[in-house]
C-alpha cells in the first residue's frame, strides 16, 4: 500500500479538513488491527493527528491498552481505546468506517517473504473475516509488501542509473532488515505509507475530488487477476482504476519477467483464502 508521491503526509493531515463536501460526514471510526506492533504503533500515532478521525480503535493480541493510554495523552480530538485478544475483536470493529490491518510477523535476516506467507496470510484472513461479519460496509486496507513509491512522469534516467535504481528499490526491504541487524524490518516507512493511504481515503470518503493513490486490487489492467496501479478514490472506495499508462521498453520487459512469479503468488493466495 505504498504512496503515490504527490503531496507530503503533513499536507494530507493538515489540509484534509479543507477539501470536504459540506454534506459528507467528517468523523470516522478507524480500527487498526495489529496496533501494538512495529508498524501498528507509529501508524496509530500518525492517525491520531487526523481531524477526520473521531474514534481510533486499536486491537492486538497484547499491549494495546498501553498503546492506547500513551496515545490518549496527545491533545488531538480522536478518542482512543485499546482492545486485547480475540474475545474483544468484535467490539473493536463495531461501527468501523475503515479497517487497517498491519498485523503480522516481521521478516528477519535470512528469511524470504515466502517464508512468512502461511503465518501472515492466516492472521490477515482471520482479521478480514471478522471485519466482514461485524462491519461489512467498512473500507478494508491491508498493509502488505510495498508497491514502492513512484516518481512524476517528467523524471528521466539513463539506462545504467535506471537499472541500478530498480535493483535497489526491489531490495529495499532486505536493505532495511540487514541494517537493523535482527532488530526488525521496515516499519516506520510502512506506517507512513499506510497512514498516507488512510488519510487519502478519508478525504475521498468525505467528498474530496481527484484523490489518487496506488494500491494492489483485483484488476483487469493486465492478464493477472490482481495488480497494483494508481486508483481514483471516492466516497465508496475505488471509483476508477487508472491503469499503468504507457510503458517504456525497460518497464514492459520487467512486467513480462515478473508475471510468472506474481501469477504464482496470486494462485497461492486464492487457494489459501478458499481453504
Amino acid at each position: 500500500m505504498a504512496a503515490f508521491m504527490r503531496k507530503s503526509l503533513t499536507g494530507l493531515v493538515s489540509s484534509g479538513s479543507r477539501c470536504l463536501s459540506v454534506s459528507a460526514p467528517r468523523h470516522a471510526k478507524v480500527s487498526v488491527l495489529g496496533a501494538a506492533g512495529g508498524i501498528g504503533q507509529p501508524l496509530s500515532l500518525l492517525l491520531k493527528q487526523s481531524t477526520l478521525i473521531s474514534e481510533l480503535s486499536l486491537y492486538d493480541v497484547a499491549n494495546t491498552v498501553g498503546v492506547a493510554a500513551d496515545l490518549s495523552h496527545i491533545e488531538s480530538a480522536a478518542q482512543v481505546k485499546g482492545y486485547v485478544g480475540e474475545s474483544q475483536l468484535e467490539e473493536c470493529l463495531k461501527g468501523s468506517n475503515i479497517v487497517i490491518i498491519p498485523a503480522g510477523v516481521p521478516r528477519k535476516p535470512g528469511m524470504t517473504r515466502d517464508d512468512l506467507f502461511n503465518i501472515n496470510a492466516g492472521i490477515a484472513k482471520a482479521l478480514a473475516d471478522a471485519a466482514s461479519k461485524v462491519c461489512p460496509e467498512a473500507m478494508m486496507c491491508i498493509i502488505s509488501n510495498p508497491l514502492l513509491s513512484q516518481v512524476e512522469p517528467s523524471c528521466t534516467f539513463g539506462d545504467e542509473e535506471r537499472a541500478a535504481l530498480t535493483t535497489r528499490i526491489q531490495n529495499a526491504g532486505t536493505e532495511v532488515v540487514e541494517a537493523k541487524a535482527g532488530g526488525g524490518s521496515a516499519t516506520l516507512s510502512m506506517a507512513y505509507a499506510g497512514a498516507r493511504f488512510a488519510f487519502a481515503l478519508l478525504q475521498a470518503m468525505n467528498g474530496a475530488k481527484n484523490v489518487v493513490e496506488c494500491s494492489y486490487v483485483e484488476s483487469d489492467v493486465t492478464d493477472m487477476q490482481f495488480f497494483s496501479t494508481p486508483l481514483l478514490l471516492g466516497p465508496n472506495g475505488v471509483e476508477q482504476n487508472l491503469g499503468m499508462g504507457t510503458l517504456i521498453d525497460f518497464e514492459q520487459e520487467a512486467l513480462e519477467k515478473m508475471k510468472p512469479e506474481l501469477t504464482g503468488s496470486i494462485e497461492k493466495g486464492i487457494k489459501f483464502a478458499n481453504q
